[in-house]
């Protein structure tokens, strides 16, 4: 609210949405995906030269977006109105490989906080003290933004990007002193943290009383590991899916994972582009219904999933194929999740989108290769830059190799996996 961000609307303008019954809620969505496509086509040249070829009564000529065709100058693609010094602006992890920056407008991103703040309800978690397992900065002046940031958001975030042993006692010992409510962060993480609770014969829960459940993100948690967890843990595993352009996207309730229909648009296209039916997979491809900043309008998020539709306000996220990522061994012994090099990478990740592309192999304990795809060559100071970067987030004397390509080698299903150990 300091910052200007409509809170009071928004949690308002989500109770009416809540609380349309079944034919004017299908109604609206009708209307909000009309109304977003008709904004960005007036008011943002960006999309209208994009989307120049649609029909404006039939949403299936509308093109999808891929993270590609963002990958260009942030102040390009934002709309009239908007500039970088009065919209949320934030960047996607790049654990995709395909980084970029984007926009949100103030209202799109209270939006998405009043939906976190009612659906983190159903837990009592919203605003409760949090575990996080996140990186961090270790730039001085990041360091200290995040560092604040926790503290106002009532959360302690723990070192990860080192998972040793020695490690893992601190972060038990943390857990003794502090009244923790729930956890959040990468999964391998939590996992790495289970595993080591498990082999030691540690329960979470009589170490810290007051957890209440875990919700693990950014990465993929298989039912073996949803098992584990609950194992290590003894409290609820929440299944969450979200990302850094939409906030929420899925979260778990009742053994189903409930789909964020109010503020977004899902759904499940064909490599060609086609909507798929129900309960088959495909490309997830969404639409923020909100955002007049910066056009998100049929979106390809990069993952593949099915969805069931149970009634008009009600669809699930069945299934997802998502990213899981490898863990960065070294040569000290020390263990670090893949999503570290989203911190190491990020240092030359700039708003041109001259670097579409990147992608780390460990191909021995000391020797990484960073592939991309550019317009240009990393020069000799952007490579010192990641080499530094590397020594800070993992350790010294780590080879890194650099290679430009045309494009990158992908899964079957055309995923993108930024970290791969040929070690583990």
């Amino acid at each position: 609210m300091l910052q200007g961000f409509p809170i009071k609307k928004a949690n308002a303008e989500l109770r009416m949405i809540q609380h349309k019954n079944d034919d004017d809620f299908k109604a609206y969505v009708l209307q909000k995906k009309q109304e977003i496509l008709l904004y960005h086509l007036e008011h943002n040249s960006f999309y209208k030269s994009f989307a120049k070829n649609i029909h404006i009564n039939n949403w299936n000529t509308v093109p999808v977006m891929t993270k590609r065709d963002l990958q260009q100058p942030l102040h390009k693609r934002l709309s009239k109105g908007y500039t970088v010094n009065n919209v949320y602006i934030n960047k996607t992890s790049g654990s995709s490989g395909d980084p970029f920056m984007f926009a949100k407008d103030k209202f799109c991103h209270a939006m998405t906080w009043a939906i976190f703040k009612e659906w983190y309800g159903w837990y009592a978690i919203f605003n409760a003290k949090q575990a996080r397992f996140y990186g961090i900065p270790l730039n001085k002046k990041g360091y200290y933004k995040e560092r604040l940031k926790d503290y106002i958001s009532n959360r302690y975030r723990f070192n990860v990007f080192d998972l040793s042993e020695k490690a893992f006692d601190l972060w038990i010992r943390k857990f003794s002193k502090t009244r923790f409510e729930f956890i959040t962060g990468y999964t391998s993480v939590i996992v790495a943290f289970a595993k080591y609770l498990i082999k030691n014969e540690i329960i979470l829960l009589e170490v810290c009383s007051t957890l209440k459940a875990c919700l693990p993100t950014s990465e993929m948690l298989s039912d073996d590991d949803k098992l584990l967890l609950e194992k290590a843990f003894n409290i609820p595993i929440v299944n969450e899916y979200g990302s850094a352009e939409f906030g929420l996207i899925a979260l778990e309730k009742n053994q189903q994972w409930v789909l964020n229909n109010l503020n977004l648009y899902v759904e499940i296209l064909d490599d060609d582009g086609h909507v798929l039916p129900y309960g088959e997979e495909g490309r997830i491809v969404i639409t923020d219904l909100f955002n007049k900043a910066h056009p998100f309008i049929r979106y390809d998020i990069g993952d593949i999933g099915s969805i069931e539709h149970i009634d008009s306000k009600l669809t699930v996220l069945k299934t997802l194929v998502g990213r899981k990522e490898d863990y960065v061994t070294l040569p000290s012994g020390k263990t670090a999740p893949g999503l570290s090099f989203y911190y190491v990478t990020k240092s030359v990740m700039q708003d041109d989108g001259l670097i579409q592309e990147i992608k780390v192999i460990q191909h021995t304990l000391n020797t990484f290769e960073i592939q991309y795809v550019a317009d240009y060559e990393l020069n000799e100071n952007q490579k010192t830059t990641i080499k530094n970067a590397s020594e800070t987030y993992l350790e010294p004397g780590i080879e890194i190799l650099f290679t430009k390509k045309n494009s990158l080698q992908r899964t079957k299903k055309g995923k993108l996996k930024q970290f791969t150990s040929h070690i583990n």
